[in-house]
């Protein structure tokens, strides 16, 4: 049993400790930001858990041959997030049970599943304010703030679990959360996602919101270095 197939269990079983709620939308951009720090840290041998080739699975079973990812498939006929959610575990059960009983796998692992499920490979904290900035459509959906946060906790869950540590901008952005709290005055356990979607419009205003405060965060970071620096 692989650390990705443990994980989906744990999901699972408590989603609210890792994606908040159950939303299949959150499970994939939170797998999405998981594999994606487990590829950058060139761990491209790793049993995938048999999930290479669910893309394509799912679009048989639902008889589709739109370039929609396995998320928006399994949301389209669910009805909702938290019954699309619960599908996926049935859908993916029964794509494993296939696997094995035809003895499909084969050795492509996490390089053909990082081209199912669209992973960028590069250290998405550092790419933050450029490529993900300049467009966002290129990694998000419909919800973009709350893609990203789910994004950006899966890919630092991987790179614990291996124990690498934090780049210098992922341990920058480690602050980001208290700031946001400090800034909004808001002591309520919500995640900086949801208090800046709060005072957002929606969530592709709340996206641009975030670059604006990041930006604002990364400047207050540079100010107190150079005070601390000139004292």
């Amino acid at each position: 049993m692989n650390k990705l197939y443990t994980l989906l269990q744990k999901i699972k079983e408590n989603p609210v400790i890792y994606i908040d709620k159950p939303s299949i939308t959150c499970l994939d951009s939170f797998l999405t930001g998981y594999i994606d720090g487990l590829i950058t840290l060139g761990f491209t041998t790793i049993d995938s858990c048999g999930m290479e080739g669910f893309q394509e699975w799912i679009q048989e079973i639902a008889k589709t041959n739109l370039t929609q990812s396995w998320a928006g498939i399994i949301l389209s006929y669910s009805g909702s997030e938290r019954a699309a959610f619960n599908r996926f575990f049935e859908e993916f059960e029964q794509f494993l049970k296939q696997k094995d009983d035809s003895k499909s796998q084969n050795s492509e692992g996490i390089s053909r599943l990082s081209e199912d499920m669209r992973f960028p490979r590069f250290d998405i904290y550092k790419e933050i304010l450029g490529a993900i900035k300049k467009r966002p459509g290129m990694y998000f959906g419909a919800s973009p703030i709350t893609e990203l946060d789910m994004r950006l906790r899966g890919y630092s869950l991987a790179r614990r679990e291996v124990g690498v540590a934090p780049t210098e901008p992922e341990s920058e952005f480690e602050g980001f959360q208290s700031w946001i709290e400090e800034k909004y005055r808001i002591n309520s356990g919500q995640s900086w996602s949801k208090i800046i979607l709060f005072y957002s419009v929606d969530e592709h205003e709340a996206l641009q919101k975030f670059f604006e405060l990041f930006e604002e965060y990364l400047n207050r970071n540079k100010s107190l270095e150079i005070d601390k620096n000139s004292g």
